[in-house]
């Protein structure tokens, strides 16, 4: 990812294993995409996070978000799945040289938005996927609470680290 350009970003988790479908891990999501606003590593516009893998629209403002994002997220969550799911954590677990566990896939997906109305159209894509048949998250995207569709449709401003995408786009 390129510095100062906007990218839609998805990860997942090591087999699709639902490790995010506990609230206290979204919130370890939610904590570092407001960790990242604050210290200024990332501009956030939007993001759901599902079970097993999350979609972002992100400015970075650091050469190694990605990286820092994604370890970090990973020993927090392990972290919680020592002391709280064991059983989980053993599903993750790797025979690699630099890890015990593991849990994002390797190479998540980033693509550069470079117009709004594919910006617009990875929105809309994000905020309508909890209600995808195969999840059935809730039945109005509104409803879920581990997303940033409210900061669009309702214009609320709870999540302090959130900036509209036309901030950036312009």
């Amino acid at each position: 990812m390129i510095t100062g350009k906007l990218y839609f970003f998805t990860a997942s988790i090591l087999n699709w294993i639902s490790v995010l479908d506990d609230d206290e891990r979204k919130r370890i999501i939610i904590d570092s995409f407001d960790f990242l606003g604050k210290n200024k590593l990332a501009r956030t516009s939007a993001f759901v996070i599902m079970p097993n893998h999350i979609h972002i629209i992100w400015q970075p403002l650091d050469d190694m978000l990605q990286l820092k994002f994604m370890k970090f997220t990973a020993q927090q969550i392990k972290f919680h799945l020592e002391k709280n799911n064991p059983a989980m954590l053993a599903s993750l677990h790797v025979c690699k040289r630099d890890r015990k566990f593991q849990i994002w896939q390797r190479d998540p997906l980033a693509i550069e938005l470079y117009s709004r109305e594919v910006t617009e159209q990875k929105l809309d894509y994000i905020h309508n996927n909890p209600c995808q048949g195969k999840w059935l998250l809730c039945s109005n995207p509104e409803e879920y609470e581990f997303s940033s569709i409210r900061f669009y449709e309702k214009e609320e401003k709870n999540l302090s680290f959130l900036t509209h995408y036309m901030d950036i786009l312009g």
